[in-house]
């Protein structure tokens, strides 16, 4: 599998003099298989634009152009860029778009049609030349063709969001974002008048066990693409909740699961290249990861496993 990263920034882009190393794109993965003609894509945030660039000047001639995208959730950071891909411009273009279902009545059509519509664009999604389906997706395992096998997993994330486990020639490639650790949603303080003796002891068990079955969802993968957005003393106490993962827990819970490469992603949009050469000094020595391989993910970065 080669994986290419097209964008790696999280909640906004981010461009400007000050990003131009790791890239102020949002997040946009392609997976492609040596020796098949399987093109996946992971998000279509801003970073998508430049790989519609890309595809389209390989088909000089206007295709054709099938893929496969899947998207982790609906936030806008993660779909904003789908308007501006230019293969859903072209009638050869066939697109199976992927994604969880919501707990919202609107289908993954109609959320992603949504931005083509008059008020935000001006062509609407009937106006496409492409033929594009959209599948609901939800947690499972998935024979995807020659040789893919897709595993899925729910994350804990203010929205719906699903990981990606694509396991293809012994290899396994994996995303873990946009999520955080599980924590005890009741209260462990007997002075609170909240506090039930039972619930605390239940949510501790739960969230210990979910976050053993994400461990478990990951375990063993080449290379592990983890959210990592803050560091621990951003992310305790104001960010809890937010649904993005500390460093620091992401390379630990990585190691844990026997992980071979971990790619830090989804980066706070005001972290400048000079701070992310920081925390790379200071992260990614061996001396963290052991025999883990651990980076930061930088638009423009390729990966072959």
């Amino acid at each position: 599998m080669k994986i290419n990263f097209w964008g790696v920034r999280g909640s906004i882009p981010s461009p400007g003099a000050n990003t131009v190393k790791y890239g102020g794109n949002t997040s946009c993965l392609e997976l492609c298989f040596p020796g098949s003609e399987k093109l996946i894509i992971i998000d279509a945030g801003s970073g998508i634009w430049a790989l519609g660039n890309h595809l389209t000047a390989q088909y000089p001639r206007g295709g054709p152009i099938r893929a496969d995208i899947f998207l982790t959730h609906t936030h806008l950071d993660h779909i904003l860029g789908f308007p501006f891909f230019a293969p859903i411009y072209m009638a050869d273009t066939q697109l199976n778009v992927y994604g969880p279902v919501t707990c919202e009545d609107d289908s993954l059509e109609v959320i992603m049609g949504g931005q083509l519509s008059y008020r935000y664009f001006p062509v609407r999604q009937a106006e496409l030349a492409a033929a594009i389906k959209y599948i609901d997706l939800k947690e499972g395992c998935f024979d995807l063709g020659g040789g893919i096998r897709l595993i899925t997993k729910y994350l804990n994330h203010p929205q719906l969001c699903l990981g990606y486990r694509f396991e293809y020639r012994g290899k396994v490639f994996c995303t873990a974002y946009d999520t955080e650790p599980f924590y005890n949603l009741f209260s462990t303080d007997p002075q609170n008048c909240s506090y039930d003796v039972n619930m605390a002891h239940e949510g501790e068990r739960t969230a210990r066990e979910e976050n053993r079955r994400m461990e478990e969802f990951f375990a063993g993968a080449d290379l592990l693409v983890h959210d990592a957005q803050y560091i621990q003393e951003e992310y305790a106490p104001d960010m809890v909740g937010w649904g993005h993962t500390p460093v620091q827990y992401a390379i630990a819970a990585a190691k844990r699961a026997g992980v071979r490469r971990l790619a830090l992603f989804h980066h706070e949009p005001t972290r400048t290249d000079a701070e992310l050469e920081v925390l790379s000094r200071k992260y990614c020595d061996p001396e963290n990861g052991g025999p883990m391989e651990v980076f930061f993910a930088r638009e423009g970065m390729q990966v072959e496993l």
